[in-house]
């Protein structure tokens, strides 16, 4: 009887090391989500001060010309709707970051659950569930990414809220580059986000 060739059995991942690997890709998906909102976002907000740039110096026109042109002359400032519409537009992707962080949120709490739940069953035996990060460690990474976008998603906050109303050229400049560069967000996200992923299996090793 010819003797059958093995083929090596893909490790059967614990209900809990599976629970962890879903949630680095989540983590992964969300932060994907939340950079192509924050483009949209960038251009959006960029759309508004050139809206505000544009309008303020057609009023200082329009003040200088006023007891000169007649009223078909004059320079049109209809620009009111197309800032609202603008403003409106920031608002719904401001919402749309607030849901991706809610979820976050909800990443590190099942992760926390995880780690409950792995020292109820094992006690004080602490073991590694891939290949050399304990369970506590993912959560500790959870919590280091949802502590940047929290910071973030705050100052998004303030940028949509006062944007509109800031007429000095300078702090709009401000608010449009912290919206794009995402100052609380460090560059130490990246590599935490790929470690979980390569360690979790989704990156080759």
């Amino acid at each position: 009887m010819a003797a059958r060739s093995l083929t090596p059995k893909t490790p059967v991942l614990s209900v809990s090391a599976r629970k962890i690997k879903d949630n680095a890709a989540d983590w992964h998906n969300l932060v994907m989500k939340w950079e192509t909102l924050n483009d949209q976002g960038f251009n959006t907000a960029t759309k508004i001060v050139n809206i505000k740039i544009a309008s303020e110096s057609k009023d200082k026109l329009e003040i200088e010309c006023d007891n000169f042109a007649s009223e078909s002359e004059r320079l049109p400032l209809d620009y009111n709707g197309e800032l609202e519409g603008c403003c409106t537009e920031l608002l719904r992707i401001f919402e749309n970051m607030a849901k991706i962080h809610q979820k976050m949120e909800r990443l590190c709490s099942t992760t926390k659950g995880i780690c409950d739940l792995e020292t109820y069953h094992h006690g004080g035996h602490k073991r590694p569930l891939f290949h050399t990060w304990l369970t506590s460690y993912f959560y500790d990474v959870s919590i280091k990414l949802i502590e940047m976008y929290s910071k973030e998603l705050k100052l998004k906050q303030t940028i949509v809220q006062e944007i509109a109303h800031t007429v000095d050229q300078d702090l709009l400049m401000v608010y449009l580059s912290s919206w794009l560069y995402q100052p609380y967000i460090e560059n130490s996200s990246k590599v935490l986000l790929e470690s979980m992923l390569l360690e979790t299996g989704h990156r080759p090793v």
